[in-house]
C-alpha cells in the first residue's frame, strides 16, 4: 500500500498544482477577453474623438496622410493613433494577465513596451501639428515674399517648410528617447541656421518695402526762398 501511495504521489502533486492553476488560468482568459473588448472600444472612441475635433482634417492638410499613402500605408493618421491606443490597452491587459499568472519576467518585458507606446502617440501628434505649422509658415512666407516682388519666394518657402520639418522630426525622435544628446545638439544647430535664414529672407524681401517707406517719410525740400 505504501508503494502505491509513493507511485501516486507525483500524480497527486500534479493535480494539486493543476487545481491551484486552473482558477488563475480561467481568470486570465476572462481578463484577456475583457481587455480585448475594452481595446476595441478605446480605439473606436479615439478615432471618433479625433474626427470630432477635425484632427483628420489637420493631418490631411499637413500632408501626413498623403505621405503615408505614398509609403504604401493604407491607414491614415487617425487610424494609426487608434491602433496605437488599441495596442496600449492590449499590452496593459497582457501585463495584468501575466502578473496574475506569476510570470514576472514577461510582465516586466511587456511593461517596457507599454511605456513606449504613449511616447509614440505623442510623437505622432507632434509630427501632425508640426507639419501643419510648417506648411502654414511656408505658405505665409511665400505669399509675403511674392507680394514684395522677390523672385525666389517659392524656393524660400520650401526651404522654410523643410527646415521646420527637420526640427519637428528631431523633437519627435527626442520624445521617443532616440538619439539623446546628438539629437538635441543637432536641433540647436539647425535652429540657429533656420533663424538666420529666415532673418535673411525677410531682410532681402523687405528691402523694397523699406526703401519705399523711407522715401515716403523723408522730408520734402521746399522751393526757392521767398522774396524779401
Amino acid at each position: 500500500m505504501e508503494q502505491v501511495n509513493l507511485a501516486l504521489e507525483p500524480l497527486r502533486i500534479f493535480l494539486i498544482q493543476l487545481g491551484e492553476f486552473l482558477p488563475k488560468l480561467i481568470l486570465a482568459i476572462v481578463i484577456l477577453i475583457a481587455g480585448w473588448l475594452l481595446a476595441k472600444s478605446v480605439r473606436f472612441v479615439m478615432v471618433r474623438g479625433l474626427k470630432a475635433v477635425n484632427f483628420n482634417v489637420l493631418a490631411d492638410r499637413a500632408g501626413i496622410d498623403n505621405f503615408l499613402k505614398q509609403g504604401g500605408i493604407k491607414s491614415d493618421t487617425v487610424g494609426i493613433l487608434g491602433v496605437l491606443a488599441y495596442w496600449f490597452v492590449i499590452l496593459a491587459t497582457l501585463m495584468v494577465t501575466f502578473n496574475g499568472l506569476g510570470l514576472a519576467y514577461v510582465t516586466e518585458l511587456v511593461g517596457q513596451v507599454l511605456l513606449f507606446i504613449p511616447k509614440v502617440i505623442v510623437a505622432v501628434l507632434i509630427l501632425a501639428f508640426g507639419a501643419y505649422f510648417a506648411r502654414f509658415v511656408s505658405t505665409t512666407l511665400t505669399t509675403y515674399l511674392r507680394n514684395v516682388g522677390l523672385e525666389d519666394a517659392t524656393m524660400l518657402g520650401r526651404i522654410t517648410f523643410y527646415a521646420i520639418m527637420v526640427f519637428v522630426v528631431l523633437i519627435a525622435l527626442d520624445q521617443m528617447s532616440i538619439g539623446g544628446d546628438i539629437i538635441r545638439l543637432s536641433f540647436l544647430i539647425l535652429l540657429s541656421g533656420a533663424v538666420l535664414a529666415a532673418a535673411l529672407a525677410f531682410g532681402i524681401g523687405g528691402q523694397k518695402s523699406a526703401a519705399e517707406l523711407l522715401e515716403k517719410w523723408r522730408p520734402r525740400k521746399t522751393g526757392g526762398k521767398g522774396r524779401g
